[in-house]
């Protein structure tokens, strides 16, 4: 049986990638910050189909806790795939932003996804057995976003960190993918729009309708598999054509 390493697990997207690994009979380490209520349910949930599940409390920002999420992966036998999704969005103008601020984000976003993607990397091609790689930026690396420019910049980064890692980590048979979500139904968004404004947004896509954390999770879970065996490097954006880079 594979295991996944999934970061910011509590909620929205990494929940619903959580919950469809699962029922995919994938065991995963997951992390969280925290809130323990969902991922306390993904472990009965787990076991209840004989799937093994760890959560792992911690900030990803930190080395332990990336070292942490690893070594319980090797207690499974081994880290076959990596979701990077642990992400933070304090909105602030540019003009107003500290670099303390500045530096919280870049650090949560981009300085623990280049963390994680070093530490399972390694330990898969230890293993010999390859491996996958996703990684979660957004439609904002592309086009930018108001109130927003570290959060922004951390996703754009993103793209070139995975583009580096699918080339870096081809010959070892590990692929790297980035998906990047436009407008979904979490919280995350709720921090700017309003129930109203979301949902003009949706309704004016090409593809009219919401995006939901688990369109994301079905995307997310496709590039981890076998099916995906010949992609790497490529972003794939998952937004009801609201955005086409």
């Amino acid at each position: 049986m594979k295991t996944a390493i999934v970061t910011g697990a509590q909620r929205g997207i990494g929940a619903a990638v959580v919950k469809a690994l699962i029922n995919q009979k994938i065991n995963v380490v997951m992390n969280y910050l925290d809130d323990s209520s969902l991922v306390s349910e993904f472990v009965e949930e787990a076991a209840s189909v004989s799937v093994k599940v760890k959560a792992v409390q911690g900030d990803v920002a930190k080395k332990q806790t990336v070292t942490r999420l690893v070594d319980c992966a090797e207690e499974f036998g081994g880290v076959n795939y990596l979701v990077s999704n642990a992400a933070i969005f304090p909105r602030v103008a540019l003009l107003d932003m500290s670099e303390d601020e500045w530096d919280a984000v870049l650090n949560v976003n981009l300085k623990a996804c280049f963390m994680l993607i070093k530490a399972a990397a390694t330990k898969m091609i230890k293993n010999g057995s390859g491996g996958s790689i996703v990684t979660l930026s957004s439609g904002v690396a592309v086009k930018g976003t108001i109130d927003g420019a570290h959060y922004s910049a951390s996703k754009s980064g993103i793209l070139g960190l995975t583009k580096s890692a699918a080339l870096e980590l081809a010959a070892h048979g590990i692929r790297a993918n980035v998906v990047a979500p436009g407008l979904v139904d979490t919280d995350q968004p709720r921090g700017a729009f309003s129930e109203v404004e979301m949902d003009g947004l949706w309704q004016g896509h090409p593809l009219a309708g919401k995006t939901e954390a688990d369109d994301i999770a079905d995307m997310v879970c496709f590039l981890l598999s076998d099916k995906a065996r010949r992609i790497t490097g490529q972003i794939i954006h998952v937004n009801g054509g609201a955005l086409m880079p």
